[in-house]
């Protein structure tokens, strides 16, 4: 950037917002794509927000939606902002080059956290990385928990992902002018942001909005509608009014979050239980979203970039000292995970076959992994070969216990090891060249649809990210996925399913 260049200024849809520049890139943060959603609009699905005129500030992150903040054993590994304030529905946008003529591939980040915690503040997922290497990349919020994926009777379920529609709709009619090209959209998620992500790729009415999605560390999925009705009865419950939307609505947000919190104690990401989800609604969300993809029957262009970590499970058993818990548990804490993977005993034999000198958490870990993850994501790609492109991170972290485990990666995704935040996961002295090919390879993906290695097809080629140099393996995980049965019946109407949904 020149030194006699003044701040970015770019008309959106709704009014003009100066961003400043920031290491040569153009930021423009907490710009509103939606209304806020409280008073009559609370657990409503969102609506444009008002014009205004003037130039408005866009130099300080927006709002985030309301949301309880981890505990203490999560707080010590995972950052998460909280800023107070009604306009949470809010977006970020960094840029090389903030002109119409510039035409550039576009990012769209949906964060992770359970659909429950999370916002775009985060500090790993700094989009100035993406943009210094030629992308103009969008971080959005959305409303999270009861607020977002409460299911009433008197209320359209799923306003957290209709946050997420509104906002690709912004990236859609606006990005241009912050020098995207409409026409080169990558949704991007990680966790809870990619199987948001997975039912956007679903859904009838995010198709043309987006022409390439990655999935990390999350599967297209939705939840049985009677266990997130139960997670809303029990804080209705504890309230002491009715489970309605319009009861809801009365509550103090921050009363509401303290009943959440205290209910949510019961559910766990190993064990299961009432939680929060996305749910078949018959219109959003009109069938299963996974088996929706697997037919083909949406997104049939849409090229898909889809990873795990090799220890998903550590984040969800090292904080507080799970992990220790489920090896002393031995045969109880199995049957618990095939209870909470829907199998008989021969799966958890065939894994204790393929990995002999493993602990039961090990062993309940990578069954729950595999049930989450690998398995739906192997059958997705399974049916769009010569469109998929698949990759496993397994570099450890250096702090113990951790292992390659959930979210790990990405500080290397966004090339942000060197923040504070990133090192909460990793430790000090994470290796730079694995940052380097990592980033360069979404960026890759993002440009032209190849991150740079083999498409999917019958050999199963999967990219590992590791201590060493990435190379490409065939089939690491096929024998594991081998012992599942097929795949459960799928949901074409509002009702339960048998997948479960990932948690973090």
């Amino acid at each position: 950037m020149p030194a006699n260049q003044t701040d970015p200024v770019v008309n959106t849809p709704h009014g003009a917002v100066r961003g400043r520049w920031e290491r040569g890139v153009a930021v423009f943060r907490g710009i509103p794509y939606a209304a806020p959603p409280f008073g009559p609009r609370r657990f409503r699905p969102p609506v444009p927000p008002r014009t205004w005129d003037g130039v408005r500030d866009a130099t300080a992150f927006g709002p985030t939606a309301p949301k309880p903040p981890y505990s203490e054993a999560f707080g010590q590994y995972l950052s998460d902002p909280s800023l107070p304030g009604d306009d949470c529905l809010n977006l970020n946008v960094w840029t090389p080059d903030p002109s119409p003529a510039a035409r550039l591939p576009v990012l769209v980040w949906l964060h992770g956290g359970a659909l429950t915690r999370g916002s775009a503040a985060v500090p790993v997922y700094d989009g100035r990385t993406f943009a210094r290497d030629g992308v103009v990349c969008v971080s959005a919020n959305y409303r999270l928990g009861v607020e977002g994926y409460g299911l009433f009777p008197d209320a359209p379920a799923n306003a957290g992902l209709r946050d997420q529609l509104a906002a690709l709709e912004w990236v859609h009619a606006a990005v241009g002018a912050f020098g995207g090209d409409p026409g080169r959209v990558t949704l991007a998620g990680q966790s809870a942001g990619a199987i948001s992500a997975g039912a956007l790729l679903a859904a009838p009415r995010a198709q043309g909005l987006f022409h390439r999605a990655v999935l990390q560390s999350g599967a297209p999925e939705v939840s049985d509608r009677d266990k997130v009705r139960r997670m809303v009865r029990r804080m209705a419950a504890r309230l002491k009014i009715p489970a309605t939307a319009e009861a809801f609505t009365a509550v103090d947000r921050d009363v509401l979050l303290r009943a959440q919190a205290e209910v949510g104690k019961l559910s766990s990401p190993v064990l299961g239980g009432p939680s929060f989800g996305i749910v078949v609604d018959g219109d959003l969300v009109p069938r299963d979203p996974l088996a929706a993809l697997i037919a083909g029957d949406t997104a049939p262009g849409v090229r898909l970039l889809m990873g795990w970590t090799r220890d998903e499970y550590r984040l969800w058993l090292v904080p507080g000292g799970l992990l220790e818990r489920v090896d002393r548990l031995g045969a109880v804490a199995l049957a618990g995970a095939r209870a909470r993977c829907h199998c008989g005993h021969d799966v958890p034999r065939g894994y204790r076959e393929l990995r002999p000198d493993a602990g039961t958490a090990e062993i309940v870990g990578q069954m729950v992994t595999d049930h989450l993850l690998r398995v739906p994501l192997h059958r997705l790609a399974d049916a769009r070969p010569g469109s998929s492109y698949v990759y496993e991170f397994g570099w450890p972290s250096n702090l113990p216990g951790l292992g390659a485990c959930h979210a790990l990666e990405l500080g290397f995704v966004f090339d942000s090891g060197d923040l504070p935040e990133s090192r909460r996961l990793a430790g000090e002295g994470a290796p730079r060249a694995l940052a380097d090919a990592m980033h360069a390879a979404w960026v890759s993906f993002v440009a032209d649809g190849d991150p740079g290695w083999e498409a999917w097809d019958a050999r199963h080629p999967v990219r590992t990210f590791g201590a060493g140099a990435p190379g490409t393996v065939f089939g690491p995980r096929d024998r594991e996925v081998a012992l599942w049965p097929a795949a459960p019946e799928p949901v074409t109407e509002p009702g339960p399913r048998r997948w479960s949904r990932l948690r973090g």
